[in-house]
Formats: C-alpha cells, sequence, structure tokens
C-alpha cells in the first residue's frame, strides 16, 4: 500500500524547476539520510528552501503511513526533461520515534505551484487548490494585480526576480466560524464566534452586503463590538438592519498561514421598508380606464416572491433596480367599485408582508379637482384625497398634493431627495455605526458631496447634506481620524456653497422640521476643521463664506500670535504669549487653526442664556472657531482677543454653547467681556476657545422693577376703563347711535373696545403661561396679542376713513350693510393677514416669540410686521384730520349736513385729535426704544401703552356730549324705576300689581326736547 506523502512544486522557471515528489512509506522502514542530489548528466540538482520548505505531518486515518512535505531545486542547463532520476531520500530526524519503515517507492512529477514570468523578470506565481503561500510571503510580496489588500487568499504572488519560496500544503482548518441563526430579525443583535483551536493573530472582520460589490471592513462603531480571547473570537452587531445583512468574512493567521471563514447572514424585512405607489388612489373611470401600482423592496439576501390581488384582468411584471426590485401591476380596465388592491411578498420560513393599496372610484357628482400639471402630472382626484406622484429620474421620495374638499388643490408637497445625497447620507451613518474605513470613507465622502451641492434642490436636500456632515464629524471625533489637505479643502467649498444666498429658501423650510440643524452643522464643521493632520500645515482657503488660516506655531522669541480675516466688518484676533508659552516651551508641535464662517450666524436659533434674556440681538454675519493643537492633542482653554472694527450700538462678546436649551444651543457671554479698545474698535475678550461672535442690541431694556410695576398698573387700568367702555355702551347703545355716522363711529369705538381688552388680558397673564416654542397655549397668546393690537389700530382707521367720505362727499350715502362690511374686513381681516403672514415668515426661524416671554419678538419681528403698519395708519389718520378740520372751516358746511349729523362729525373729530396723536406717539416711542433705548424714552413708552384703555374710555366715551346725556337720562330712568318698585313693598307675595303704561312711563321722565330726539329716532329707523 502506497500513499502520496506531499504534492509540492514551484514552477517551470528559466534557471530552475521545482518538483514535487511521491512516495510511499510501509513497515519496518529504515531511516535514511536524505542527500538531495541527484545526476543526470549535464544537469545538476542542488539544495533550496533550507528550514522554512520542510512540513511534517501525520495522518490519523491510515496507522502505518506518514506525510513528509519537503521541496528540492532542480537546475537544468536546458529545457530537456531527464529519462530516468534518480535519488537517495531520507527523512526528517522528526520521524525518529517511529518504528523502522521501508520506502518502497518515490515518484518525482511537476505539482502544486505554476509561475509565469513576463520580459521584465518578474514571476507570476500562483497556488493550485489546497496550497498556499506562507503568511510572510502574503505579507511581504504583492499579489498578481499588485496590491497589498489585507483580504487577498493568498493564492497568487508576484516576485521579481528569484522565486522565495513555494506553495505550501494546507493543513486542516484551526479554527471555526459559527452563527445561532442565519436568520435575524430587525432590531435584533448578531453574534458570530470564531473557536481557535490554535493561536489566531491578525484578525480582521469584513461584510459584503450584495454578492454584486465588494466586502466592506468592519471596526468598532456605534453598532459593532469586536472580541477576543485565547481559545475564541466574538463579532457582535447590535440594531441589525437589511444593511447589516450579507456575507461575513473572518480573516487571521495561523499555523503560519492567512485564513478566510465565511457565514451568510439573512435578516427579513419590515413592512415600513416595502414602498407602494401611490399606497391610495381614487380616479375617474371616464378620464382614464387603467391604472399602474408598484410594489418595491429592497434587494436582500432573502428570496422573496411577490403577488398582486385582485389579479384579474391586470398584468404583473417585475422591474430590477440596481438596489431594489418591482412588482408593477398594470389594471386594464377600472373597477365599478372601490377595491383594495393587496401585494404580498413571501419567504420560505417568515410571515408573510401584506401592503394594501386602496381605490376609490369617483362617482357621478362628487367632488373633483380638475387635472393639474404643476411639477408632475396630476389626474382627476376626489376631494379630499391626497394624491401622490414619483419624483424626476434621479430623485427618491414622493410629490404628494391634497385635493381640498372644496375641489381646490393645495401647494405641492415636493418631498424628493436627490437619489446620490441619499446614498452619500446612507454611507456616512453605516460608516458611524462600523462599516468602512474611517480614513478611506471620510475624504471619498467629502469629495463626493461638495459635487452635489449645486443640485441640491428641496429642503430635503439640504437637510441630507447637513447630516452627512454631522455623520462625518461624529466618525472623525470617534476614530481621531485626520483630514487630508484636499479633503479640508472640499469640506469648506462644501460649507461655502451651502452657506450662499441661494439656498436661503431651503435652510427657511428645512429648520421648520429641525431648527437645530444650524448649531449641529457649525459643531460639525468645527470638528472637522480641529482634526487637521499636523503635517498639513501651513493651509490657508478663502472663499465669500468661509476663510481659513493655520500653521504651525515655531516661536524663536515670545510674541503673539496673530490673524486677520478680510471680512465685513474686519476682524483680527491674536492669542497672547502668555497662552502659548506652555505648550511651546515644552517643545511639543503646536499648530492653530482659524476659521472665519459668514452667514451661518442667521441660521442658528435665536437662544440666548440667562445673561441676555429680554434683549433683541443682531450679528454681525460672522463667527470665528480657533483651535489649538499640542501633539495630537487639542486645548480648549486659552486667552483669545478679537478686534472687530466698525460696530455701532450695544454690543456683547458671546460664544456659542452646544449644551444649553436641551442640546440645542444659545449664545452665552460666560467667560467674555467687551473692551472698547478705540473709538473705531470695539474688543472682544474669551478665555476658552469655541465658536465666537458679537451680538449688537440696537437697544437695551433697563431691568428695573418699578418700570415693571407702573406697566402692570397702567395695563390693568386700562382693562378697568375698557370694561366700562362696555357697561356704558351696554347701557346707551340705541340712544348714541341715531344715524349713520354716529353708527360707524360707536362701531368701530366698540370694536377697538374689544380689542385692546383682549390685547391688554393676553399681555397681562403671559408671565403666568409656560413659554417657549414648544407650548402651544404660548404662541396662540402671542398671536392672539399680535392680532388684537393691529385690530385695535386697523378700526381706527376704518373709523377715520368714514368720517373723510361723510365730509368728502357728502350727497353720496352709502348702505349701512356695505360700509359695516368694508370696516369688519379693514379692521379684522388685514390685520389677520398681518398677523398670520408674520407667524408663517419667523415662527420657522424660532425668531417669533420673545426669549422667556409668549409675546411678539422684538427682534426685527415687531418693527417690520407690527410698528411699521401701525406707524402707517397713524399718518394716514393724521392726513385725514387735516382734511376733515379744513373741512369743517369753510362757511359752506352749515349747508351741507344736518345739524345733528354736523354734532356726530364733530364728535368723531375730537376723539380722533385726541387718539391719533396719543397712538402715534406711543407706537413712535416703540420705535424709539428700538433704535435708541434710552431711560427716558422707556418710561414715556410705558405710560402711554399701558393708558391707551383709559384714553379710549375718556375721549372716546365721556367727553361725547351725547353719550353722557343718554347715560344720564338712564341712571335717573333707572333710580326713579327703583323708587316706585320701594312703594309697594307692603303687597303680598299673591297679589299682582298692574305695571304702569309704556307711554306713561315715557311720559313721567320726558325731558325737554325729548319729542324731538323720539322723533328723529323714528326718522332713522325709516
Amino acid at each position: 500500500m502506497t500513499l502520496p506523502l506531499l504534492e509540492l512544486e514551484s514552477t517551470f522557471v528559466p534557471t530552475a524547476q521545482y518538483l514535487h515528489l511521491t512516495s510511499g512509506l510501509k513497515k519496518n522502514l529504515q531511516d535514511t539520510k536524505s542527500h538531495q542530489s541527484s545526476q543526470a548528466a549535464p544537469e545538476e540538482l542542488s539544495p533550496s528552501g533550507g528550514k522554512s520548505g520542510q512540513q511534517l505531518n501525520q495522518y490519523s486515518g491510515v496507522a502505518e503511513s506518514v506525510l513528509v512535505s519537503s521541496y528540492v531545486h532542480l537546475e537544468f542547463s536546458n529545457r530537456a526533461w531527464p529519462q530516468e532520476l534518480s535519488e537517495d531520500f531520507t527523512l526528517s530526524a522528526a520521524l525518529a520515534f517511529l518504528p523502522p519503515r521501508m520506502l518502497t517507492s518515490l515518484g518525482l512529477t511537476t505539482g502544486p505551484c505554476q509561475c509565469h514570468a513576463n520580459l521584465s523578470g518578474t514571476s507570476f506565481c500562483t497556488c493550485r487548490p489546497g496550497y498556499q503561500w506562507n503568511a510572510t510571503l502574503c505579507s511581504l510580496y504583492p499579489n498578481c494585480r499588485g496590491s497589498r489588500s489585507e483580504r487577498d487568499a493568498c493564492k497568487c504572488r508576484s516576485f521579481h526576480g528569484t522565486v522565495p519560496g513555494y506553495c505550501q500544503l494546507l493543513p486542516p482548518v484551526p479554527a471555526n466560524l459559527t452563527l445561532d441563526s442565519q436568520l435575524q430579525m430587525h432590531g435584533n443583535t448578531l453574534n458570530l464566534i470564531l473557536l481557535k483551536k490554535e493561536e489566531a493573530t491578525n484578525l480582521r472582520w469584513f461584510l459584503r452586503r450584495s454578492k454584486d460589490h465588494r466586502f466592506i471592513f468592519l471596526w468598532p462603531g456605534t453598532n459593532v463590538l469586536q472580541m477576543s480571547s485565547e481559545d475564541q473570537a466574538s463579532l457582535r452587531v447590535t440594531r441589525m438592519s437589511r444593511h447589516w445583512a450579507g456575507e461575513y468574512e473572518s480573516i487571521f493567521e495561523a499555523q503560519g498561514f492567512r485564513w478566510r471563514l465565511r457565514q451568510v447572514v439573512k435578516v427579513a424585512l419590515e413592512e415600513e421598508e416595502v414602498i407602494r405607489l401611490p399606497d391610495a388612489l381614487s380616479i375617474s373611470c371616464a378620464a382614464s380606464t387603467g391604472f399602474q401600482l408598484s410594489c418595491c423592496t429592497p434587494l436582500t439576501y432573502l428570496t422573496y416572491t411577490a403577488s398582486w390581488s385582485p389579479g384579474e384582468d391586470s398584468q404583473a411584471s417585475l422591474q430590477n433596480m440596481s438596489d431594489s426590485q418591482c412588482l408593477v401591476l398594470a389594471v386594464r380596465h377600472c373597477p365599478a367599485a372601490n377595491t383594495t388592491y393587496t401585494c404580498t411578498l413571501q419567504s420560505q420560513n417568515l410571515p408573510p408582508l401584506v401592503a394594501p393599496v386602496s381605490i376609490t372610484i369617483i362617482q357621478d357628482g362628487d367632488t373633483t379637482c380638475p387635472e393639474d400639471f404643476s411639477v408632475v402630472a396630476w389626474n382627476v382626484t376626489k376631494a379630499g384625497f391626497m394624491a401622490q406622484a414619483p419624483c424626476p429620474v434621479n430623485k427618491r421620495g414622493v410629490v404628494k398634493r391634497l385635493c381640498g374638499i372644496d375641489g381646490i388643490w393645495r401647494p405641492v408637497q415636493n418631498n424628493c431627495t436627490e437619489a446620490k445625497i441619499l446614498t452619500l447620507c446612507l454611507r456616512a451613518k453605516l460608516l458611524l455605526e462600523g462599516q468602512g474605513k474611517p480614513n478611506e470613507e471620510v475624504p471619498w465622502i467629502l469629495s463626493e458631496l461638495q459635487g452635489q451641492v449645486e443640485v441640491a434642490s428641496t429642503p430635503s436636500d439640504l437637510w441630507e447634506m447637513l447630516h452627512t456632515v454631522t455623520l462625518l464629524a461624529k466618525v472623525v471625533a470617534e476614530t481621531s481620524t485626520e483630514l487630508t489637505d484636499s479633503a479640508l479643502k472640499d469640506l469648506l467649498t462644501t460649507t461655502d456653497k451651502i452657506l450662499d444666498v441661494n439656498m436661503s429658501s431651503l435652510w427657511t423650510l428645512a429648520q421648520a422640521q429641525k431648527p437645530s440643524m444650524g448649531s449641529d452643522f457649525l459643531k460639525a464643521v468645527e470638528t472637522l476643521v480641529h482634526s487637521v493632520g499636523p503635517q498639513q500645515h501651513p493651509l490657508s482657503f478663502s472663499s465669500p463664506n468661509a476663510l481659513l488660516q493655520s500653521q504651525l506655531l515655531k516661536h524663536s522669541s515670545p510674541s503673539d500670535y496673530q490673524m486677520s480675516f478680510s471680512t465685513r466688518p474686519l476682524l483680527q484676533a491674536r492669542i497672547p504669549w502668555h497662552s502659548l508659552a506652555p505648550l511651546v516651551y515644552n517643545g511639543t508641535n503646536v499648530s492653530i487653526t482659524s476659521l472665519v464662517l459668514q452667514k451661518l450666524d442667521s441660521r442658528l436659533p435665536s437662544n440666548y442664556t440667562q445673561g441676555l434674556w429680554n434683549t433683541a440681538y443682531t450679528t454681525p454675519g460672522l463667527i470665528l472657531v480657533i483651535s489649538i493643537t499640542a501633539d495630537g492633542q487639542a486645548f480648549t482653554q486659552a486667552e483669545v482677543i478679537m478686534d472687530f472694527e466698525d460696530m455701532n450700538g450695544t454690543l456683547r462678546c458671546v460664544f456659542w454653547d452646544y449644551n444649553v436649551f436641551r442640546g440645542r444651543g444659545g449664545w452665552s457671554d460666560e467667560g467674555c467681556e467687551v473692551r472698547a479698545a478705540n473709538a473705531s474698535t470695539t474688543q472682544c475678550i474669551c478665555q476658552h476657545l469655541t465658536s465666537f461672535s458679537i451680538l449688537m442690541s440696537q437697544h437695551t431694556v433697563p431691568e428695573s422693577p418699578f418700570l415693571c410695576l407702573l406697566s402692570q398698573v397702567g395695563i390693568g387700568a386700562s382693562v378697568l376703563a375698557l370694561l366700562a367702555c362696555l357697561v356704558i355702551y351696554r347701557l346707551v347703545w340705541r340712544s348714541v347711535v341715531r344715524n349713520k355716522v354716529a353708527f360707524f363711529r360707536h362701531t368701530a369705538l366698540f370694536n377697538m373696545v374689544v380689542c385692546l381688552l383682549v390685547a391688554d388680558t393676553c399681555f397681562l397673564g403671559n408671565p403666568l403661561l409656560p413659554s417657549g416654542y414648544h407650548s402651544l397655549v404660548c404662541l396662540a397668546t402671542a398671536f392672539l396679542c399680535h392680532f388684537s393690537y393691529l385690530a385695535t389700530v386697523f378700526w381706527m382707521l376704518a373709523q377715520a376713513l368714514v368720517l373723510a367720505h361723510q365730509l368728502l362727499f357728502v350727497f353720496h350715502q352709502l348702505s349701512k350693510h356695505l360700509v359695516l362690511s368694508l370696516m369688519v374686513i379693514l379692521g379684522y381681516l388685514c390685520p389677520l393677514g398681518f398677523a398670520g403672514v408674520t407667524l408663517g415668515l419667523y415662527l420657522p426661524q424660532r425668531k417669533y416669540l420673545w426669549e422667556g416671554k409668549c409675546l411678539l419678538s422684538g427682534d426685527g419681528v415687531m418693527l417690520y410686521t407690527f410698528s411699521e403698519p401701525v406707524l402707517a395708519i397713524v399718518g394716514v389718520n393724521g392726513l385725514v384730520l387735516v382734511i376733515v378740520v379744513l373741512k369743517l372751516l369753510r362757511p359752506s358746511l352749515s349747508e351741507g349736513p344736518a345739524v345733528e349729523k354736523r354734532q356726530a362729525l364733530v364728535g368723531v373729530l375730537k376723539a380722533l385729535l385726541v387718539l391719533t396723536p396719543i397712538f402715534g406717539l406711543t407706537w413712535g416711542l416703540g420705535v424709539a426704544t428700538l433704535v435708541d433705548g434710552s431711560i427716558v424714552s422707556h418710561y414715556i413708552f410705558v405710560i402711554l401703552n399701558s393708558l391707551q384703555g383709559v384714553f379710549i374710555l375718556v375721549f372716546g366715551c365721556l367727553t361725547d356730549k351725547k353719550v353722557l346725556e343718554a347715560l344720564h337720562k338712564r341712571l335717573r330712568l333707572r333710580l326713579r324705576w327703583r323708587g316706585s318698585g320701594s312703594s309697594g313693598s307692603g303687597i303680598s307675595m299673591g297679589s299682582q300689581v298692574k305695571p304702569a303704561p309704556r307711554n306713561r312711563a315715557k311720559k313721567e321722565v320726558s325731558m325737554p326736547g325729548e319729542k324731538q330726539l323720539s322723533q328723529k329716532q323714528t326718522e332713522y329707523r325709516r
């Protein structure tokens, strides 16, 4: 019985040939010494390989045989093979313990290695199955493609010159890769265990998500945990999803070889991952006879079969994309009634996934929205339905549009995102979780991302780009990755484009969904800039919105570090030597990087810490970021002195604190102070390194308890005065509205009282409400207060316009209902429009509320959306007053309106002459406090503003002669009625008192002129 002991070769090269030996052993074999030489004239056989070329192994399956591994190096002067070759062969000394045996045969053939040489002398040698180059050769020499991949199977190697070794026979696999279950559910934890039989080193893990994709290196990210002990190693992946399904590979070195073990892991899909387009549809069978439904799933290692039901009169087709596959159902004829189509996906040993799509048939008489071709083609849709359409090519998502219950199309909701941006964001997310090499992936993603900014067209595009940068910053922070020069420039180019003015509209819409995105983006850019390697210095970058200076600090003599930026306003900064001396004297490699970002400050939430509350601020449009790194360690404590030129107003030196306001971030002045360097320069000094800016306040609200008390008392008095106005009107209304002019005047005044009463009540109650954008009650109170104050002034405008019409167009009488309708539109709808636009513009930017209060913010909002309309109305009222006064002074006026009508006009004039200057002065001072902010203007503003209700009571009601007369009569009537009632107090409860005739009661309380009044009331009713 003979066995092949070894098959071992290195193939034919021009000067040498490695042969493989085949021999058999039997019992009673005696040890002989290997000579490893052979005579084959004129050929010569010489030994090669030494100890590294010898291997001994035993097969336990055959008791009387052993396996010997060795090699010989034969050199021939020509390429002719010898006819016979004899050799004295001696077993290794390692077999001395075996009983004597006899070598019966020895065969010499070519074997497990084939080499081919090119003209440059490079040999490409490939091992046959069962053989492999040892781990040392694998790490020292590149593979046949010229790369040194750590995943290489070590089958083919390229050598320049003499081949230093040979392919060796692989021993049994020294480890097992086990997995509890190949099928994982979404959210599970995957555990891969490598059981080691031999010592294993240089262990690495890889994942291939698809058969057509490359293997991805796995590192200990947020989802990956790698552990190793003497007898086993494990890979744990938490929060499993379809992005973690695929073929896992473990590569390690043991027994001198490189080994690869693999396991396939499958993850079941979730119902949310099944995409239906549309998920609901309303269709008119008269306008369209058929329709199409799609059911799409991402590609996965699991095999799913999809089917639609009902499938009658329909045709289903499968469409494959690069990352998904869709089963498309083409329904040829419209169903007769409402129908639900169901897409069912099934996989072995898994419950089916069901995706229903409801089809609503539009019947005759149903309210519908017509066909429209804005953005995409919208078919006839039933009222109340949300129509859907696929996004354009190279975009992902759905375009939606609501058909209102009134049959009118609502605005298009474009949720489309560029497919490339989504891919980059997903790649960054998986990189943070543990897929990929950060030092390779981060620069690549930054390079690709900067080319996508110009194609961004939706808020979703912008949000995904910012999120990608944020994820990359977290990866860099976790792995201490150093950015290269080109990667940093790609980041700054992307930042510059994102902050461009063309992206302003996208910022506004995107921040409505995620208000903290500006703060997150600033933190991400700051982190990435800090990660620049010291070998990249010096660096400089200049663009309209991003400027960077970075260099190594090498001081031969003590001096401050200075930096200057040509921004508007001009910014200079320096770090005093005493902050840098401890680092420099230690001989460390110190690098300083300074970055200026423009326009990003306006994208940050208007959040201010406690020391900055109750003040409206603006910023100069720039943020300064400084980092100091010494031998790879970042330092956060150093004194920074910044000089801002051409600054006006009250200034605050601040930094952006990422930890306040529940992680949303806010401006803080802790550790910073402002000094006036000279007449044209403001100096900002901070004792720490972070994102700096300076806040410019056009006013400073004096923190005076007496001022607050005065405001509360004045508004309280106004509320009581306005309530008194309502009581008076309840008593005398019918007596004072004797003609149209009086009716219009008192109607406007009554609505002014109601609106101002609501506004003052909201103002008084706002300290009792929970403040902040999270409180709907707070937002509603601020909106109602804004609307009510505006409505008060608009009703005063309506009153003035009616007065002007009655005087200028004496013989043109207007319908009472028409004028009243116009007054309601002007008094309520116009201020409602102003308040609604203000809410829509400033709420997404979180600039609507005053910090810590449920009132309209004073940071530009009150100036533009409240004070300016009020001052414009006051100006119009002033013009009306001039016209009225000139008209009343004309002698011919007595020939115009009747005496009573003239008295009503004079009453209106008197009220307007008093109220218009008061309102104008009040809100004029309000603007003055925003611009000037002096203590005198604040006190005058508080007094006039809080007593508006008192002024309306005095000059609108109590100075009106008709109102006083009617009130006097009503009070006398009440007193007489009570007196007559008291005389009958002795009547028993069962008796009946006959009331006096109505006309007689009137006669008892009649006064001179009462008859004429009654006649005029009768005429007025007619």
